[in-house]
């Protein structure tokens, strides 16, 4: 027991000695050039250098497409340094496909943080991004004619070419299956583009008939009420989507889905949330410098390649300005992610009838320009049976290869109808 109490106290004398000698040791200085602050910074900088090299890695030198990204700066010096608009007008189209193709890409990664129906929302926001700039530009220029043509044949290249060539792909890949798709969020999408119509056609019908009030002036006026109420129903129906009827918008059987595909075939998103947004700006601003030039070249490569300017305006212009939407919903299909594809094709097209006219025909009025909803009936005409015909793909809520071939099928008609239509030369635009 003696023995014991013996070993104890030397086992607290010797705890002892080592915490005063402990306390005794000198405190080591950090020398003054070397901060703490400074290595937290030196590190954070390294990390955030090695995070950009890693998405830049990603973004641009992953996909093979970027092989044709220098055509776009070449583009610009050739708009510079020569007087060839029709190489301008060819490299500029060149350039803004691989950009268009990545901003597709950037929306995927997007919409595993927002989900499909914020996904194609934000793909159709960035993608009419282009399209309202160029308007824009050239309402600014007085250029009415070369906004509503457009316009107008962005809307029929998403609603036939885009979706067509979507669903197109979608049914080949997978040819044992009908591909299916939330056919509530399709019929209200096809209700807006109707009501769309009826906003462009009354105005172009009360012109043709000579049955105005005051002639020159009605048309003009009903033009802004109706674009006016166009904008309500656009806020109305995004709160609709968004916020009181979200369920409506979710993707249909995705459960089932997921159970049809490989299990151990898992996606993971390659950018963050915010990453993938900085990426979306980025490209939108260089595909919109690039369509600057490929507008300023059209009346020099209408010339050279003997192509009318209308033809040019409606077909060839918006095919450039929706290669993002094409992009993305031919990748979108071809997943099996119909809703994202409905929201990208069809949700454009809404997005460019139900607010970028009628915010072009606002924004003439703010300026002092006579911007109407006077489309013509050539134009307007084309619209309302190309409504009617995806209206009616739509309405059994399944697609296949055949229903998009149908709509590309159409879209050729709808093109060669453009390649012999005399635009009118009476200044009444």
């Amino acid at each position: 027991m003696q023995s014991e109490r013996e070993d104890l106290e030397i086992e607290m004398e010797t705890l002892v000695s080592s915490s005063q000698s402990a306390v005794k040791t000198p405190h080591v200085e950090i020398p003054h050039n070397v901060s703490l602050s400074n290595v937290a910074m030196s590190w954070t900088l390294s990390r955030l250098f090695e995070r950009l090299w890693k998405n830049v890695k990603v973004v641009i030198f992953t996909a093979k497409i970027n092989m044709l990204l220098p055509f776009g700066p070449m583009s610009i010096i050739l708009h510079y340094l020569t007087k060839n608009h029709g190489l301008v007008f060819f490299f500029s189209l060149i350039g803004i496909t691989p950009l268009a193709e990545r901003l597709g890409y950037a929306t995927e990664q997007l919409a595993f943080y927002t989900g499909p129906t914020v996904g194609g929302l934000l793909n159709a926001t960035f993608g009419n991004a282009t399209e309202m700039i160029i308007a824009i530009y050239a309402l600014k220029h007085g250029m009415i004619r070369v906004v509503k043509q457009s316009l107008l044949g962005s809307i029929l290249s998403n609603m036939l070419l885009v979706l067509g060539c979507a669903f197109f792909a979608g049914g080949i890949v997978h040819s044992k299956k009908d591909q299916v798709f939330n056919k509530a969020a399709a019929v209200v999408n096809s209700g807006l583009l109707l009501m769309a119509v009826m906003g462009l056609l009354f105005p172009a019908v009360l012109h043709f008939t000579h049955s105005e009030v005051q002639y020159g002036k009605s048309e003009v006026s009903l033009s802004r009420f109706s674009s006016c109420v166009m904008l309500v129903a656009y806020a109305s129906y995004l709160v609709f989507q968004l916020k009181s009827h979200r369920n409506l918008y979710s993707p249909i059987d995705e459960e089932d889905r997921q159970n049809e595909d490989d299990p151990d075939e898992v996606e993971v998103p390659e950018l963050g949330q915010w990453e993938a947004i900085s990426w979306l700006a980025v490209l939108t601003i260089w595909v919109s410098i690039l369509s600057e030039y490929l507008v300023n070249a059209i009346e020099g490569a209408s010339d050279s390649l003997n192509l009318p300017v209308g033809f040019i305006s409606v077909i060839l212009l918006p095919i450039v300005g929706n290669a993002a939407e094409h992009a993305s919903a031919i990748m979108f299909a071809m997943k099996d992610k119909l809703d994202i594809t409905l929201g990208v094709a069809i949700g454009s097209s809404t997005q460019i009838s139900m607010f970028v006219i009628p915010f072009c025909v606002v924004v003439g009025w703010i300026t002092g320009k006579q911007m109407d909803l006077n489309f013509q009936l050539f134009e307007t005409a084309t619209l309302f049976i190309t409504v009617l015909v995806v209206a009616f793909m739509l309405q059994e809520g399944t697609t296949n290869y055949f229903k998009g071939l149908m709509l590309i099928l159409c879209y050729l008609i709808v093109a060669a109808s453009f390649f012999v239509h005399v635009d009118p030369a009476d200044g009444n635009v």
